[in-house]
């Protein structure tokens, strides 16, 4: 009696029902065993049986009697994500997020970091700024680098620091074709490479080496550091000397020839480059030939250390100036190009 009083109770609701509504009962339950006769216990649902649920859910009242395969939970769910989606899409027509950082900027701003060590986030963005880059700072915090150790001057920025201020002086010897060995004194600035003074002599003393030191600098151009090695010439006569000039010698370790780089470099220069292709006939023929050397060494000779410059800085010549013309020296011995006007 109960089962025939609910069929009439259904059946009269079922009258009552707007025909709409009827309509979309039947397409759910429809959906429901098409997708069940296709998945089998478990029904795997496609993009478009979601927003069709999702869909009904919203035009249909009564969605949640009919709906047997998924809670409606699930529905709920899904319009949700139907919902993100549609907004997440229009909040990224284009470009999402910020515009990309160029490599060119961050590895200048890395450049900056390591620079500069005890500059921060901050520093680096103000910099920036004056160059007519506009980044945020959280921009120049992800791309600068960490030091691990406090923030000290590097190597390079201490010796700049205290190169103007530093000569080297060293000794080395030549054989003349009548078997004499004649010692040359050079003496070096470490600023440009310079060499400031040099003579030669067969029995050098810490008298007359103290002299020449006294000649390299008259009145006040003495430097504040004289870097020289443990060779017994300078002797008491030279230290007495070369502290009443304000000099400060800087003494590098026995058999280290290393800690005084410079010189021991300008000295290999000039036997690679001069003495190893000629024969000294003598104390003046010696001072002849090192006194053209120098010449070509300063005007002419470039240097990596100076940024392929030379001890007296030379002039870029343009291609409107001239053509290129080969210019020797001494012999052959050496050769420069410069270009010439027609």
């Amino acid at each position: 009696m109960r089962a025939v009083l609910v069929a009439l109770v259904v059946a009269l609701v079922s009258v009552l029902r707007s025909r709409a509504s009827l309509h979309l009962e039947v397409l759910a339950l429809r959906h429901q065993l098409a997708v069940l006769h296709n998945g089998g216990r478990r029904p795997r649902l496609k993009p478009a049986d979601r927003v069709l649920w999702a869909w009904l859910s919203r035009a249909w009242a009564g969605w949640e009697n009919a709906l047997v395969f998924v809670k409606p939970g699930t529905v709920i769910s899904w319009q949700r994500k139907r919902f993100r989606d549609h907004w997440t899409r229009l909040s990224r027509r284009g470009r999402p997020g910020r515009p990309p950082i160029a490599q060119e900027i961050r590895d200048l701003i890395r450049k900056m970091s390591r620079a500069n060590p005890s500059w921060g986030s901050p520093r680096i963005r103000s910099e920036l700024r004056k160059l007519g880059i506009d980044v945020a700072k959280a921009t120049a915090e992800k791309y600068r680098g960490r030091p691990r150790k406090p923030p000290s001057p590097a190597w390079r920025a201490f010796l700049a620091n205290h190169t103007k201020e530093l000569v080297s002086l060293d000794f080395f010897t030549v054989s003349t074709v009548r078997f004499n060995v004649l010692f040359v004194l050079i003496i070096l600035a470490h600023d440009r490479r310079r060499v400031v003074h040099f003579h030669i002599t067969e029995h050098p003393t810490a008298r007359w080496t103290a002299q020449q030191v006294v000649e390299a600098f008259p009145w006040d151009t003495a430097p504040r550091f004289l870097l020289r090695d443990r060779d017994g010439v300078y002797g008491a006569d030279f230290r007495r000397r070369v502290q009443s000039m304000g000099i400060e010698e800087v003494i590098i370790a026995a058999r280290s020839p290393w800690q005084s780089a410079y010189v021991e470099r300008m000295i290999g220069s000039i036997r690679r480059e001069c003495l190893d292709n000629v024969v000294v006939l003598s104390e003046r023929h010696l001072r002849r030939i090192l006194k053209d050397y120098f010449s070509h060494y300063h005007r002419w000779r470039c240097h990596q250390s100076l940024e392929m410059d030379c001890p007296e800085p030379r002039p870029v010549q343009a291609p409107k100036v001239g053509k290129v013309v080969e210019v020797v020296e001494a012999g052959g011995l050496y050769r420069h190009y410069e270009r010439l006007a027609a």
